[in-house]
């Protein structure tokens, strides 16, 4: 089989591709594509738990906490005991991250645009709901 027509090598190639672009934007913003995720939960959820943001985005529990740590390092989440339950943790924004939100956000919103305006509406619904049926074969 030809390289080119591995799903593999397909769609490791189109994530790259969209990878560099939205690093580079978000860059910007002192943010990476995988804390980007994580402030897209707590924007849309509020405070929740280190294991809803693991759910949310499919992430293995060590991954979640290592991009914690580094955003909490870098003043983007705070970590605290949550108080209906003591041996939880909850994760909530700062200020820093709130005041970042509507720049990121458009970052996004040209991102999509950019990958997605030679593709028809129809073309749109098809690629989301192909790659959504791959991602819930696992």
């Amino acid at each position: 089989m030809e390289v080119r027509n591995c799903i593999n090598f397909l769609l490791s190639s189109s994530q790259n591709t969209v990878f560099k672009y939205f690093s580079k934007k978000l860059s910007e913003y002192g943010i990476t594509p995988a804390q980007y995720s994580v402030l897209n939960c707590l924007w849309q959820y509020g405070d929740i738990s280190p294991s809803r943001i693991r759910e949310l985005l499919s992430l293995e529990a060590s991954s979640v906490s290592g991009i914690l740590d580094r955003m909490q390092k870098n003043n983007l989440i705070e970590r605290h005991i949550d108080q209906n339950n003591q041996r939880a943790i909850i994760v909530s924004l700062t200020e820093k991250s709130m005041a970042i939100k509507d720049g990121v956000e458009t970052v996004v919103n040209e991102m999509n645009h950019k990958f997605l305006e030679s593709l028809s509406d129809k073309e749109k619904d098809i690629l989301k709901n192909a790659l959504f049926k791959i991602i819930d074969m696992e």
